[in-house]
């Protein structure tokens, strides 16, 4: 079992070194944790959004499930009327609604298994596994996604996407791999990234939150090769590697859609 034993034989290793300091951490936090934003994410075992971030203790909620996927309100009833009882959203109202943080990131990445299954499903539909939980996860909640994906590859590179909300404020237009780099796999993935913000918007409890500008959304994509994350700027309508050239561009742009 090296598996665990790597696992367990990590326990002794944090009790000897970082304990202690995240103990102290833990109790500056204790009575008044501020977290500012809530990161969604994919489970795979490379993405590490603490070190990706650099985050600290109480920084951010993390969420983390198979493809960085939020349902749409309206897959919960006939017209999206039903309660929604997954994770996703429940974590959504956790932190916006309870915890009144600023910031939703979706964040995917490069190589994603998920991202792959998923588009080796709508290739190979006879891949399609009845029993397999996955695979009812990924066709339910990517289809939009690979509706998109074909729309970006029957068209012109510059052609952009429109992701499009019931409030005009949060739609946008996306031009997706206008230098046609990324492979077909990773192509949806930043489609799907931002397939998650459209879906975010589209539920009736953070409508308040979003007209306000009380919470901002954001969509960034990590390359697990490269180790250099982007970020998805409305204005330039496309992923921007974020950098020292960039960061303040970058930032500028959020701050004039925050309250």
């Amino acid at each position: 079992m090296p598996g665990i034993h790597k696992i367990i034989n990590g326990v002794i290793r944090f009790r000897q070194t970082v304990r202690q300091q995240l103990v102290t951490q833990f109790e500056r936090i204790r009575d008044n944790p501020n977290p500012t934003a809530v990161f969604f994410t994919c489970m795979d075992s490379r993405m590490l959004p603490a070190r990706i971030t650099t985050s600290q203790v109480g920084d951010m909620f993390i969420v983390r499930n198979s493809g960085n996927m939020i349902p749409h309100a309206k897959n919960y009833g006939p017209a999206g009327f039903e309660v929604s009882v997954t994770t996703e959203p429940a974590a959504l109202e956790l932190a916006v609604k309870r915890g009144k943080i600023k910031h939703v990131i979706v964040c995917g990445h490069s190589d994603c298994k998920a991202i792959n299954t998923l588009y080796n499903l709508h290739t190979c539909p006879g891949a399609f596994d009845p029993q397999s939980p996955m695979d009812h996860w990924l066709r339910r909640h990517g289809f939009h996604s690979l509706r998109r994906l074909e729309e970006r590859l029957k068209a012109e590179k510059k052609t952009p996407l429109e992701f499009v909300v019931d409030n005009p404020l949060f739609s946008f237009s996306a031009i997706i791999d206008e230098e046609d780099k990324l492979n077909v796999e990773d192509k949806l993935s930043q489609i799907n990234t931002l397939q998650q913000l459209e879906n975010v918007a589209s539920h009736g409890f953070l409508k308040e939150f979003l007209e306000t500008h009380a919470v901002n959304l954001h969509a960034m994509w990590f390359d697990i090769y490269t180790g250099e994350m982007h970020m998805f700027s409305k204005g330039k309508k496309r992923f921007i590697l974020i950098d020292e050239s960039t960061v303040e561009e970058l930032l500028g742009e959020i701050e004039k859609t925050t309250r």
